[in-house]
C-alpha cells in the first residue's frame, strides 16, 4: 500500500476530491472555499435550538435566510392560466410559524407537488430562501426546505447531532443544511489540523486545541461548546494576523535609512517664525513623535490620523521642511489631481517666500515646491522633473504620476501619503524604491479609526492621533431632512441655503452621481433598501439644473465632478474659493481636502447612499471659518430603516471616533479590513474588531514578543502554515493596502 498520499496534509486536500466536482464548484464560485481546511473554517453564522424557534418577526428584507419553523396551514389554489396545461395553474400557499410571527411560503406550477405532499400542518422543517414582500406581507417564494424528522434516529443523530443545529452563511445555490452535510463529511480531518498557537500561550490562557475547537464550532452539544470554540478561534485570527504585522514591522525596522535632523536655524525655524498662530498641544506632541522617528537610522512608518481640519497638513509640512533642512527631499502623494493642486496651493501660500528657492525675492533658506500631475503640459512637466533630479526642488506634491519610472529624485528622504486607503502596496513600494535608501513614510488619514482597527488594519504602522481642533474652528449643526415624509423640510433646506448666501457665505450641494453615465443599475450602487425605490441616485447635472431654474434661481450655481478636464475643475474650484460662485453642486470629489472657509452650508442629497465616514468627511468641508457650519442630510428612506438610523447617528455627534465605532457596529465585520472592495473573503470570521478589543491588544503584545525572540518562527511550523494561508497574494496586498 502506498503511504505517500496519506502523508499529504489532509486540510490541503481539494474539495472536489472529497465532495465531488459539482458541489465543490459551487463552493469555490459562491463561497470562495477550495480546500478541506477552507470548509472547516467556514463557521456557522448562528445556531438553532431544537426547542427554540427562529424569530420570523425579525426577518431582514432581501436577505437570504434560513429559518426553522412549523407548518401551520397549507392550501392549494387553482387559477385560470394560459401558460399551464389544460388552462389551469396551481399555487400552493403554506403558512409557517415559530410562535413569534408567521411567514407565507409560495410554490407555483410544477413545483407544488412535492411540498404539497410533504409540508403538512404540524411538520417541522428548515426553510431557506430570499425574503420579499407581497401584498404587504413577508414571504419566501419557492424556498428550499429540509424536513426535520425526529423519527429516524440514525438520520437525526448523524445529520443533526446534538440539540443545536448550525446555520451556515449560505447562498441561493447552496443551502445551509447542504453545507452542514459537506462539513460532516470533512469533519474527521479536523483531527489533523496543525495548531498555530504556541503551546505556552494556549495553556496560559486556557484555550482548547484547534481540532477540538473545530469540532465544537461545527457540532456543539451545548452553548458552552460554542463559547469555548469561539474563544479559541478568535485568538487564532487575532494572533496570526498580529504575527504577520509584527513580522512586517520587524523587517521594516531592519532596513537602513538616513537619519534626518532639522538644523537649528534652517528652513523649519524660518517657517515657524512666520506662522501667524501657535501650534496646538496636539500638533506639537505629534510633531515630536515624528521628528524622533526621522532622527533614527531606520525608516519611520507612522500613521497620522486626525479629524478633518485638525491641522494634519501643517504637521506633515513641518516634517517635510525638517527633511529638506537635513539635505533631503520630501514627496507628498495625493489621491486626486484636484487635491494635489490644492495641497500645492496651500503649502506655497503657507511658506510664502520660503517656497521661492532660486527665484528673485526668495528667502535665504528657501527651497522650490513643485507640482507633478498627469495632465501637466510637457514643458512644465519637464521643468518639474529637472528640479527633482537636481535637488532644486525640496518638496514635490503630486498624484500617481510621481511613481512613474521616469521620475528621478536627487535624494528622497520622506514620503507623505494623503488618505492611505486610496494607495495600494505597489505604489508605496515603487515610491520607496526612488530613494537611495528607503525613505521615511508618513501616512495621513482623516477617517478616524478606533484603536483596535488601527492595530488590525494599519498594524505595520505606529499611530499618532490629532484629536483637538485648532482655535477658531466653528461648530457644525447637522440635521436629517426626510424629503419623502416631509417635503416642506426640503423646501426649507433651500431657503436656508439662500439665507447663508444672503449673509455673504457659500454652500455645497453633494450628489452621489454625475448624471452623464449610462444608466447601469449596477453602477447606481443599489442596496437592498433601494430596491423598493427603483430610482437611480440623484445626479449632479440634473440637480444643478433643477436648482438653478427653481429653488436657487438667481444664485450663481456651478458644477464640479471627477470627469471634468483637470483645468476646468481647477478653474471651478478657484472661482468658488474666490467667492465668485454661490453654490457648488458636486460629487464626492470635494470629500478630501477642499478648503473654502467662507462655505458654511452643505446639503447632501440621497445622503443614505454614502457611508458614515464619508458623510463625516464631507461635513468637515463647512464651518472651516469663523461662522458656524450647517449640514443637511436629505433622504427619502423611511424612519425605521437602517439607513435612516445611520444618518441620525451622524447628525447626533461630531466625534469622528465615536462615528467610526457606530459605523463598524452597523457594517458587516468583514468590511473592516477593506474586503468589501476586493470581494475576497475577510480573514476575520469570528473576531469582532470592536467587541474583541482586549484580545487584539493582547495578541499584538504576544506577537511582538514572539517575533522579537524568533523572527523566522523556527519552532512553530503550525503558525508558519497559518501565516502562509493568511498571506496568500490577496491578503498580502490587503495588509499592505490597509
Amino acid at each position: 500500500m502506498d503511504l505517500v498520499p496519506a502523508l499529504e496534509e489532509p486540510l490541503k486536500q481539494p474539495l472536489k476530491s472529497v465532495l465531488g466536482p459539482a458541489t465543490a464548484k459551487v463552493m469555490a464560485e459562491h463561497l470562495g472555499l477550495h480546500s478541506v481546511g477552507d470548509l472547516l473554517h467556514h463557521y456557522p453564522r448562528r445556531y438553532e435550538e431544537r426547542g427554540q424557534l427562529t424569530h420570523l418577526a425579525d426577518l431582514p428584507m432581501d436577505e437570504h435566510v434560513t429559518v426553522v419553523a412549523m407548518v401551520a396551514d397549507a392550501r392549494l389554489h387553482t387559477f385560470a392560466s394560459s401558460k399551464a396545461p389544460r388552462g389551469k395553474g396551481q399555487r400552493l400557499e403554506v403558512t409557517i410559524t415559530d410562535g413569534s410571527g408567521r411567514l407565507q411560503l409560495v410554490f407555483f406550477g410544477n413545483g407544488v407537488h412535492k411540498p404539497h405532499k410533504e409540508l403538512l400542518p404540524g411538520t417541522r422543517a428548515m426553510f431557506a430562501g430570499k425574503v420579499s414582500v407581497f401584498n404587504r406581507r413577508l414571504q419566501l417564494a419557492h424556498p428550499a426546505y429540509e424536513l426535520l424528522r425526529g423519527e429516524d434516529p440514525a438520520e437525526s443523530v448523524e445529520t443533526w447531532a446534538g440539540a443545536l443545529i448550525p446555520l451556515y452563511p449560505a447562498t441561493a445555490k447552496l443551502e445551509s443544511w447542504k453545507i452542514g452535510k459537506a462539513v460532516q463529511t470533512v469533519l474527521p480531518s479536523a483531527q489533523e489540523a496543525i495548531d498555530p498557537l504556541p503551546p505556552t500561550l494556549r495553556e496560559g490562557r486556557g484555550l482548547v486545541s484547534l481540532p477540538e475547537a473545530l469540532l465544537k464550532i461545527h457540532r456543539p452539544h451545548t452553548k458552552a461548546d460554542i463559547a469555548a470554540a469561539r474563544d479559541r478561534l478568535k485568538w487564532d485570527e487575532a494572533f496570526v494576523l498580529q504575527v504577520a504585522l509584527a513580522r512586517r514591522r520587524h523587517t521594516d525596522a531592519q532596513l537602513p535609512a538616513v537619519a534626518r535632523r532639522p538644523s537649528s536655524d534652517g528652513l523649519l525655524t524660518a517657517f515657524d517664525d512666520r506662522l501667524p498662530f501657535t501650534l496646538t498641544d496636539g500638533q506639537q506632541k505629534v510633531s515630536k513623535e515624528i521628528f524622533d522617528d526621522l532622527a533614527t537610522e531606520h525608516p519611520m512608518h507612522r500613521l497620522l490620523q486626525g479629524e478633518v481640519g485638525s491641522g494634519k497638513t501643517m504637521v506633515a509640512l513641518r516634517a517635510m521642511l525638517a527633511v529638506v533642512d537635513a539635505g533631503g527631499q520630501a514627496a507628498m502623494l495625493a489621491p486626486t489631481e484636484v487635491l494635489a493642486q490644492q495641497h500645492h496651493r496651500s503649502i506655497t501660500e503657507m511658506m510664502g517666500e520660503l517656497a521661492e528657492g532660486g527665484m528673485l525675492g526668495g528667502a535665504d533658506h528657501a527651497t522650490k515646491v513643485v507640482l507633478l500631475t498627469g495632465s501637466m503640459g510637457t514643458a512644465a512637466r519637464r521643468q518639474a522633473m529637472l528640479d527633482l533630479v537636481t535637488g532644486d526642488a525640496g518638496i514635490v506634491i503630486g498624484t500617481h504620476a510621481l511613481i512613474e519610472d521616469k521620475v528621478q529624485f536627487h535624494d528622497l528622504g520622506l514620503v507623505v501619503v494623503d488618505e492611505q486607503h486610496r494607495f495600494g502596496v505597489e505604489q508605496r513600494d515603487a515610491l520607496r524604491g526612488k530613494g537611495k535608501q528607503p525613505p521615511h513614510l508618513l501616512v495621513m488619514t482623516a477617517t478616524p479609526i478606533p484603536r483596535t482597527v488601527a492595530m488590525t488594519v494599519f498594524g505595520d504602522l505606529e499611530t499618532s492621533v490629532l484629536d483637538q481642533l485648532p482655535a477658531g474652528r466653528s461648530p457644525i449643526a447637522t440635521h436629517v431632512v426626510p424629503a419623502a415624509d416631509k417635503p416642506h423640510f426640503l423646501a426649507r433646506a433651500w431657503e436656508r441655503v439662500r439665507e447663508e448666501v444672503g449673509n455673504g457665505h457659500q454652500a455645497y450641494v453633494v450628489c452621489p452621481r454625475i448624471g452623464d453615465e449610462e444608466d447601469d443599475p449596477k453602477k447606481a450602487g443599489k442596496s437592498a433598501e433601494d430596491e423598493a425605490e427603483k430610482r437611480p441616485p440623484l445626479a449632479v447635472l440634473d440637480v444643478a439644473d433643477h436648482l438653478a431654474k427653481g429653488p436657487l434661481n438667481g444664485l450663481r450655481v456651478e458644477v464640479l465632478h471627477g470627469r471634468m478636464h483637470p483645468d476646468d475643475k481647477d478653474a471651478v474650484m478657484r472661482r468658488f474659493a474666490a467667492g465668485d460662485t454661490d453654490v457648488l453642486v458636486a460629487t464626492t470629489v470635494i470629500e478630501v481636502g477642499v478648503n473654502v472657509p467662507n462655505a458654511t452650508a452643505m446639503v447632501i442629497m440621497d445622503a443614505d447612499r454614502f457611508g458614515v465616514s464619508q458623510l463625516h468627511q464631507l461635513r468637515g468641508r463647512v464651518g472651516r471659518g469663523s461662522a458656524p457650519g450647517l449640514c443637511l442630510l436629505v433622504t427619502e428612506m423611511p424612519e425605521a430603516s437602517a439607513a435612516r438610523q445611520r444618518l441620525t447617528a451622524v447628525a447626533s455627534t461630531l466625534d469622528g471616533f465615536e462615528l467610526s465605532r457606530i459605523d463598524l457596529e452597523q457594517r458587516r465585520e468583514g468590511d473592516v479590513l477593506g474586503q468589501a472592495q476586493s470581494g475576497a473573503r475577510s480573514s476575520l470570521r469570528v473576531l469582532a474588531v470592536i467587541e474583541d478589543e482586549e484580545i487584539i491588544a493582547e495578541a499584538r503584545e504576544e506577537a511582538t514578543a514572539l517575533v522579537a525572540r524568533d523572527p523566522e518562527l523556527t519552532d512553530l511550523p503550525g503558525l508558519r502554515t497559518a501565516l502562509d494561508a493568511l498571506l496568500d497574494e490577496e491578503r498580502e496586498q490587503y495588509l499592505e493596502k490597509g
